[in-house]
């Protein structure tokens, strides 16, 4: 199982990786085929909500087929065939249909990792573990940093798509052979999603798991490159770097809320001030949005650092799925995490192309604003919601 939970956090880390990458290659993109800020939005947006779409049929495959055919298939066929076709692009639509191949790719390798640990461990360590698989994988959000920029400077933004998809093809195949399922669940119980949905204890979770993951992953996976480039003149170096900044954060942050549940005896106060946090940090960027270069590499890097709170809110809803629809359960989470930064992307795409003739400061405060009133109302709604500690 070890073995098989490294080539996971690995493939985890291809998957950081694709999220993020866009907002490094900004310049590039627009020079070699004409993708724009807009396109690549639009671009990102469908990574993220083919990866959250993909949730239903992956919880169903986990439950009923097992982690080790599920992720090495799709990742093989979405992530080396997807990567391989963006390094072909040679038109915007090229980038979409690559991004969306690659989402289909990465959809259940975090997940297959949770369910293993859903299943093979106590309940009590399922947030330690889970932030600890994110955390570790996060480096991913590293290497789409800076090393991505220098990479595309020596070899071009195409070889460095060529080497992810044979990278790809190999972290799947090493999958398929050593990844173990956990033992099936006996029982007589049957259920789907729906009887998830049904279950009112959700009802005030979910709406956080929407807007938690979104600004964090939208800024960082791409309006933190053309913000930084539009408003203070940065380089396509230079954003690389400012970019390893804001992962660096997102990775501490996540390794920082692991242990809290435990150490305070709550979840749902853990996430809740943290990500209060997060809203008034991006409230405080849109104030200062022009202000100071540095100012503004703080307060995205804080952003990041307080959205780190994804596993623990799985973990707070997992606490309430019946054993039978584990694998399920922390799909729809995951369906709403990663749904909730695709509709994020394609609303701050709008936002962007209907507020730019007023200057990239107005622009870029429109996008900032919008994520923090919406995270604002995710919070108001959670404050509500039933605690769970293990």
């Amino acid at each position: 199982m070890r073995a098989g939970l490294i080539l996971l956090c690995l493939a985890y880390v291809l998957s950081q990786f694709f999220r993020a990458f866009l907002a490094v290659l900004t310049v590039d993109l627009e020079r070699d085929i004409g993708a724009g800020p807009e396109q690549l939005a639009f671009a990102s947006g469908l990574w993220f909500l083919t990866f959250a779409l993909m949730q239903i049929p992956v919880g169903w495959a986990l439950d009923r087929i097992g982690p080790r055919l599920t992720s090495s298939t799709l990742l093989l066929i979405g992530g080396g065939g997807g990567a391989t076709l963006f390094a072909l692009a040679t038109t915007p639509a090229h980038i979409s249909v690559s991004m969306v191949l690659i989402g289909i790719g990465c959809s259940p390798v975090l997940m297959a990792s949770y369910y293993i640990f859903a299943r093979e461990f106590p309940p009590a360590r399922f947030a330690t573990l889970a932030a600890l698989m994110l955390g570790v994988g996060s480096v991913g959000n590293l290497v789409a940093s800076y090393p991505t920029a220098l990479a595309a400077e020596w070899i071009g933004w195409r070889g460095t798509l060529a080497g992810l998809s044979v990278l790809s093809a190999g972290v799947a195949l090493g999958l398929w052979f050593k990844v173990r399922d956990p033992e099936k669940v006996t029982s007589e119980a049957k259920g789907s999603l729906l009887d998830l949905l049904r279950m009112p204890v959700l009802w005030l979770i979910l709406p956080m798991m929407l807007v938690n993951y979104a600004p964090a992953a939208a800024i960082r996976g791409l309006w933190v490159g053309p913000y930084m480039g539009d408003v203070f003149g940065l380089t396509t170096a230079q954003i690389g770097q400012a970019t390893m900044v804001m992962g660096v954060a997102m990775i501490l942050g996540t390794f920082a809320y692991g242990p809290l549940d435990r150490v305070f005896g709550t979840r749902k106060w853990v996430i809740f001030v943290g990500n209060l946090v997060g809203a008034i940090a991006l409230l405080a960027l849109v104030w200062k949005i022009d202000q100071s270069i540095w100012l503004s590499l703080a307060l995205v890097s804080l952003v990041g650092f307080m959205g780190g709170s994804f596993p623990v809110l799985i973990a707070h809803g997992r606490a309430f799925f019946p054993p039978h629809l584990v694998g399920r359960g922390v799909t729809l989470m995951n369906l709403f995490g990663i749904g909730g930064v695709g509709l994020a992307q394609f609303a701050s795409g709008r936002l962007h192309d209907a507020t730019f003739a007023s200057g990239p400061s107005a622009a870029y405060g429109a996008i900032f604003g919008f994520f923090a009133v919406a995270f604002i109302i995710g919070l108001t709604l959670y404050a509500f919601s039933r605690d769970s500690v293990d």
